[in-house]
C-alpha cells in the first residue's frame, strides 16, 4: 500500500490480530526519527509508527506547515498547509489502520510541538477516528476553531496536554490557553505542568507513557 506519510514502524511485543495504534507526530524541523526514540518506553502491546511531515524545510528537517512570522505570543502560519496536513494525518490514519490491520477502536495520537498542533487539530475535527490523544509542548490553532466537532461527538474523549512552565518556544500560557478551550468541551482532560522546557522530560514521559496504558488496561 502507498502511504501517504512516511513512517517508521514498531511492531507490538506480543502479536495480535488488531494490535492498538499509536502514532507518533514531530516538531517542526525534526524528522520520523525524533519521537521514535521514545518508542522503547511506552506500552509494549502498542504498534507504534512515527510519521514524517510532508513539508520539508531542509535535508532531515521537515515540518508541517511553514512558519511565516514567529514571535512567541504571536504566530503567523501557512493556514492552508496546516490544512493539508490535517487532511493528511487523517488519511494516514486510515491508512494505517487497514495496512497494518489495527484495532480502530483502539488508535492514540501523541504530538510534540507543531506534531501536538496537528495531533489535536486531527482530533478536534475528527474524534471517531481516535480513541485518546497526547498533546506535548504545542497550542491549538485558531484556525481550526470552525471545525471543532459538536459536543456530542466530544463527549467524555481522553486528553492528556503536558508542558514545560520553563518553554520559551511555545511558553507555558500556549499550554495554558489550550487547557481552558479544553476545560470548556466535554472532552476527559488531564492537564500537567512540569519543570522543562520545550522538551521531553522523564518525568513527563513517564506520566505520558503511564496514562496510554491505563487508557489500554481501562479499553
Amino acid at each position: 500500500m502507498q502511504f501517504s506519510l512516511q513512517h517508521l514502524s514498531r511492531s507490538p511485543e506480543e502479536a495480535s490480530e488488531s494490535p492498538p495504534l499509536l502514532i507518533l507526530l514531530h516538531g517542526v524541523g525534526s524528522n520520523m526519527y525524533d519521537l521514535f526514540g521514545l518508542a522503547p518506553y511506552l506500552d509494549k502491546r502498542f504498534l507504534i509508527l512515527s510519521a514524517q511531515a510532508p513539508n520539508a524545510m531542509q535535508p532531515g528537517s521537515f515540518a508541517w506547515f511553514p512558519i511565516l512570522e514567529f514571535q512567541p505570543t504571536d504566530i503567523k502560519i501557512d493556514a492552508e498547509a496546516a490544512e493539508a496536513s490535517r487532511l493528511q494525518v487523517i488519511k494516514f490514519i486510515k491508512e494505517a489502520v487497514e495496512s497494518y490491520k489495527a484495532d480502530p477502536e483502539n488508535v492514540y495520537l501523541m504530538g510534540f510541538s507543531q506534531g501536538c498542533i496537528m495531533s489535536m487539530s486531527a482530533m478536534l475535527s475528527e474524534p471517531e477516528l481516535l480513541a485518546g490523544v497526547v498533546g506535548m509542548s504545542g497550542r491549538i490553532l485558531p484556525e481550526i476553531e470552525p471545525k471543532i466537532a459538536d459536543n456530542e461527538r466530544l463527549k467524555d474523549f481522553p486528553v492528556l496536554w503536558v508542558h514545560g512552565l520553563n518553554d520559551n518556544v511555545l511558553p507555558i500560557s500556549h499550554g495554558r490557553a489550550a487547557r481552558d478551550q479544553l476545560t470548556a468541551l466535554p472532552v476527559d482532560l488531564t492537564y500537567k505542568e512540569y519543570q522543562m522546557a520545550h522538551e521531553v522530560s522523564g518525568e513527563s514521559l513517564h506520566d505520558v507513557a503511564a496514562w496510554l496504558t491505563s487508557q489500554l488496561d481501562d479499553d
